[in-house]
């Protein structure tokens, strides 16, 4: 009953603070939101677009998801987007295992090196209980963006859970299921380097456990 009503309570925020409404059909964008600069990063049945980075795991659609899989031994892998972003409204749909794994969205992250792809790094929208919509440094050698970090109840694994993700400047707002979780100003080390790049959807390395999934759906994106 609790996540049933977070996610209506997703679906009024969404549509109150300009996110991409949830219950359009998935993956599919209306005329409306077109209109209004929303366009459709993932079109339900291809990896059109992206490219896996920094490891091994595996990434495949499955019923109109992205679903990104472990695999023994891999380091963390990401499905990134070809193209680069600077500021905008995100938002997108998540399902998480429930066996230990986390994971997370990239935003504004680049690629450095040539093992696997590149390794990504930049800003990262956690993925798991407790701390899901804090901010972390994937790869900066900062660790946690997000310096107070209140566990919360908003993400629970094995359901659909709606994030949003709001970039301008140097600022990164997340929401999950149409709450506001964190509000983060970029510091100068931060701030010029990730104004702009890519997006990309983690599958966190497990070593020997697993194997463990995470989908994505409904994953949409307007240009501010």
């Amino acid at each position: 009953m609790r996540h049933t009503a977070l996610l209506a309570l997703a679906a009024a925020c969404a549509c109150a603070l300009g996110a991409a409404p949830l219950h359009a059909a998935d993956n599919t964008l209306t005329d409306a939101q077109k209109a209004e600069g929303w366009i459709a990063l993932f079109d339900g049945k291809t990896l059109d677009g992206w490219a896996v980075k920094s490891g091994f795991a595996t990434y495949r659609v499955e019923e109109g998801a992205i679903v990104g899989t472990t695999v023994t031994n891999s380091p963390n892998t990401f499905l990134c987007t070809a193209k680069s972003y600077r500021d905008f409204d995100f938002s997108a749909e998540v399902w998480l295992d429930d066996g230990g794994l986390n994971s997370g969205i990239q935003v504004r992250s680049k690629l450095k090196g040539e093992s696997h792809g590149g390794r990504v790094y930049g800003p990262q929208i956690e993925i798991a209980p407790n701390v899901a919509g804090y901010i972390y440094g994937e790869a900066t050698g900062k660790n946690w963006l997000t310096q107070q970090r209140p566990a919360h109840k908003h993400f629970a694994p094995k359901a659909w859970v709606p994030f949003r993700i709001r970039a301008v400047g140097p600022k990164i707002e997340t929401w999950i299921a149409g709450e506001k979780i964190t509000e983060l100003v970029l510091d100068g080390d931060l701030a010029g380097p990730h104004a702009e790049g890519l997006i990309g959807l983690q599958v966190h390395g497990v070593g020997q456990r697993g194997p463990f999934s995470v989908r994505w759906k409904n994953l949409y994106l307007r240009p501010l």
